[in-house]
């Protein structure tokens, strides 16, 4: 972490993580495409149900980024006679969330289908999908964590392996339980819950078995722990959490048009996952490699992170603008897409296409400030985009018509990385002051 040159960390630490998010990523998408053909409804309800999932990925990921927080900078600072603690802190964790995420989403579930949909079928397809993701996330939220503590030490492979293997299990079993296949009952929208939640359970084995041959186990729970784990992390935690909450706020706009155009918006997450995973993936890297240099007061490699990383993202976000502004009819069509959603979704994915450039430069920033321990201003800028802007200005285009709630992806992202640059300048001013200050001082001494 502290000694290869930046380049050659992040080539060397960013492809398996990448291609592990990429893969988990199926599973939502592989789902969507077999249900598809079982139902239309089916399809409207897994759109509906994304959020939800995105907010128990938020719970999961952000718990787990505040473990590799924490562990980075003890091995950063040397400072790691503790992490035993941790750890069994962080693991106790991944239960308790799950405890408390399925508890509420049982009880609020059925309002939330009933606000979110007018359509019969839509409602009770939905809620019997979500019942049974809900039933099934321990091994979502212990996953998540484990996944983090290998990171934490530049293990990637494993976290990969394990998405491979719950990705296979997943597409195995959906066929067979949506369907049938062969001689099987079929399931349909229960069967690709099923087949999501062992594949789950699946990569959980893996990266579980890793951490307890990795870690001392030995450790003690500690309140104290959870606590920092979950500060840590929050800013993690938030910015998938906002958002989560505007593809609810979303939602509810685009039903007052019509249902093929939430349709569309769940299809289009689908798809640009193929390219915003990868950066997720990048920054997963990011965390540990910012925060054991920024640990280690070595500044001129914090910055050097951010750049290859602002470098990487925006040649993955050029390609994927150019996908969507050449192929937006045969993106829609992988779903089965109706004329009508194919008349909605075309010049959709064209016009949210040109966010993508923006997207990624607010992305690799707000992992920067996350990871030199500015929460506030990577909380600022995700909050900006994602409430401050993004809902609020759907709702006022939606005045004009439905094509121009779609600019309010470009518009936002133009105006986030905007306002990174200016935070990014004001922190770099404060950090040369403060190491000129630090030189001064050293200088004193000499003297």
């Amino acid at each position: 972490m502290g000694d290869l040159p930046i380049g050659t960390l992040l080539r060397k630490l960013s492809p398996p993580v990448m291609l592990a998010l990429l893969i988990q990523s199926i599973y939502n998408i592989v789902d969507s495409y077999f249900v598809s053909q079982y139902s239309l409804s089916g399809l409207t309800a897994l759109s509906i149900a994304f959020p939800i999932q995105l907010l128990m990925t938020a719970l999961g990921t952000g718990t787990g980024t505040g473990l590799n927080l924490l562990i980075s900078r003890m091995d950063g600072n040397g400072k790691n006679g503790r992490q035993k603690d941790v750890v069994k802190s962080g693991l106790c964790l991944g239960v308790w969330n799950f405890l408390l995420f399925t508890f509420i989403g049982m009880l609020l579930i059925e309002g939330y289908y009933d606000l979110s949909s007018g359509q019969t079928a839509v409602r009770a397809e939905g809620r019997r999908y979500t019942r049974i993701i809900f039933l099934g996330s321990l091994g979502l939220f212990v996953e998540s964590n484990c996944t983090k503590l290998l990171q934490a030490k530049g293990n990637m492979a494993t976290p990969m392996l394990a998405q491979v293997a719950g990705a296979v299990i997943n597409i195995l079993l959906d066929p067979i339980l949506i369907f049938g296949l062969p001689g099987a009952p079929a399931l349909g929208v229960a069967g690709a819950a099923i087949a999501t939640v062992a594949g789950q359970w699946a990569a959980m084995a893996i990266v579980l078995r890793a951490v307890c041959r990795t870690y001392d186990m030995r450790g003690r729970f500690r309140v104290r722990d959870c606590a920092r784990i979950y500060q840590s992390g929050f800013p993690s935690m938030m910015m998938q959490a906002l958002y989560t909450l505007y593809i609810v706020g979303l939602n509810l706009i685009l039903k007052q048009f019509t249902e093929d155009a939430v349709t569309v918006l769940g299809i289009y997450y689908k798809l640009q996952t193929f390219f915003f995973i990868p950066l997720m993936g990048l920054q997963q890297v990011m965390v540990p490699v910012i925060s054991f240099n920024d640990g280690a007061q070595n500044h001129r490699r914090v910055k050097d992170t951010l750049w290859y990383s602002i470098g990487i993202s925006s040649a993955v976000m050029a390609l994927g603008t150019a996908v969507f502004l050449v192929f937006p009819e045969e993106l829609l069509s992988i779903f089965g897409a109706s004329p009508s959603i194919l008349r909605i979704g075309a010049p959709a994915l064209r016009i949210i296409s040109v966010s993508f450039l923006p997207a990624g430069f607010a992305m690799m920033f707000t992992v920067y400030f996350q990871g030199t321990g500015n929460g506030k201003s990577s909380l600022f800028i995700t909050v900006l985009r994602q409430v401050v802007l993004l809902v609020p200005l759907a709702w006022l285009f939606h005045f004009a018509g439905l094509r121009y709630v779609w600019l309010t992806f470009p518009v936002t992202e133009i105006a986030a990385m905007c306002c990174c640059f200016l935070l990014y300048r004001r922190g770099s001013g404060a950090m040369r002051d403060q190491t000129a200050e630090k030189g001064t001082a050293m200088g004193a001494e000499q003297g």
